[in-house]
């Protein structure tokens, strides 16, 4: 798979760093027991800048090695090590800083390598092409994935935002009813709990557009770690969780279920108005489940309902959403792929043993250690697996591009 190596950010989201140092860290431990330590030799340094790229270098042969590239410009750039014949790329430096050097680790088998420099404001740099001779099998290249590439995508899980906005706009609306005729006293609120966990189940499916829904995200799905569970601050599904599971009355739920569905409404008449990252579409795939490992496997999120374990499969079937809609391009750049679909799968499935026949859920607080650590293991495993889909389908420049 192909090789990212990323500067620390400072400012960027979490995720895409985490993306990049779980592919990087995985294959990094791999060339450490390949081919050991040792000071870098002259032709290890790639020397790059805004005009040029990499210079004259060598490798002794097919095999684990890492180059250091040395950025010796004023800004700040990509290097890339591609196949000259079809630009696609084996690895990657990402966010080079200027005067930093920065190592490139990859399993170098034969054939033809160059390297790829895009700088800010400046046009491409190629440097010399290097034939590594034998018949070695290395580090496979993949074919960049442009932002044109991307666009219909995007466009897609845009619309299915919306029309997911659409449906939950609807059962938000029967949550207030439902509690609105419990402060008349014309019912309990086991209706409102009932259909409060359908539209936080509907919500939890929509996880690639958090990022794009600004402060309605906090608004709607909210947690109270920083107010806390007393603030009148604290709106949205987790506020009305608490309440309806923790006794309080109807009449003061009832402007805590109104003031969601309003909420809910004005996001979905703002969201046409709104457009998803390229980059986003890609990387929430991986997001989304690890949100589910920290926030919904460890219970993090309970505010009552015990029900973080069915939030966890909607985070799945949105991550299969996300699969779906990126098929296109994973299938001929990921050989992965099919581990992808396996490892969500198991982790559905013992998942679902959970459930009560009922209907109801164990708490993630009530499981047995083994079918806690079971669930925990095929998350992990899960996750592993989405890894490089960010780094793949992220929409990249190339020299065909400038």
């Amino acid at each position: 798979m192909l090789t990212r190596h990323r500067r620390p950010r400072t400012t960027a989201g979490r995720m895409v760093t985490a993306v990049a140092a779980g592919v990087a860290a995985l294959l990094l431990a791999a060339s450490l027991t390949a081919c050991g330590g040792g000071r870098a030799q002259p032709s290890d340094v790639i020397t790059v800048s805004s005009n040029q790229c990499g210079g004259a270098w060598q490798v002794p042969g097919p095999g684990w090695h890492t180059f250091q590239i040395d950025n010796q410009s004023t800004g700040g750039g990509e290097v890339d090590l591609v196949n000259p014949a079809n630009g696609a790329v084996y690895a990657e430096v990402s966010n080079t800083g200027p005067g930093t050097t920065t190592p490139m680790t990859l399993d170098l088998g034969s054939g033809r390598y160059a390297f790829l420099c895009l700088f800010n404001d400046f046009s491409p740099v190629t440097g010399v092409t290097v034939t590594v001779a034998g018949h070695a099998a290395g580090t496979p290249a993949i074919l960049p994935v442009t932002g044109n590439q991307t666009i219909p995508y995007a466009k897609q899980y845009q619309a299915y935002t919306e029309a997911g906005l659409r449906l939950l706009a609807r059962q938000a609306g029967a949550v207030a009813a439902d509690v609105k005729r419990a402060s008349e006293g014309k019912q309990s609120l086991a209706a409102a709990r009932r259909d409060w966990l359908t539209a936080h189940l509907q919500y939890q499916t929509l996880g690639a557009a958090y990022g794009t829904f600004g402060r309605y995200d906090d608004e709607i799905d909210g947690r109270a770690d920083a107010a806390g569970v007393h603030s009148p601050r604290w709106t949205g599904f987790y506020r009305l969780e608490y309440g309806l599971w923790h006794g309080q009355p109807a009449a003061r739920l009832n402007p805590v279920a109104a003031t969601l569905a309003k909420d809910v409404n004005t996001l979905l008449a703002w969201w046409p108005t709104r457009q998803i990252p390229l980059s986003d579409v890609g990387l929430r795939t991986h997001e989304i489940l690890e949100n589910a490992l920290e926030f919904q496997l460890t219970g993090h999120d309970d505010y009552g309902s015990g029900t973080t374990l069915a939030t966890a499969l909607a985070n799945i079937e949105g991550t299969r959403q996300l699969l779906t809609l990126l098929h296109p391009l994973l299938a001929p750049r990921y050989p992965g792929l099919p581990a992808v679909y396996s490892g969500l799968s198991r982790l559905q499935s013992l998942i679902e043993k959970e459930r009560r026949p009922n209907g109801m859920w164990v708490p993630v607080s009530a499981l047995p250690v083994a079918s806690r650590q079971a669930i925990d293991a095929a998350a992990g495993a899960a996750l592993q697996s989405l890894a490089p889909v960010a780094s793949i389908t992220e929409p990249r420049n190339t020299a065909n591009d400038f």
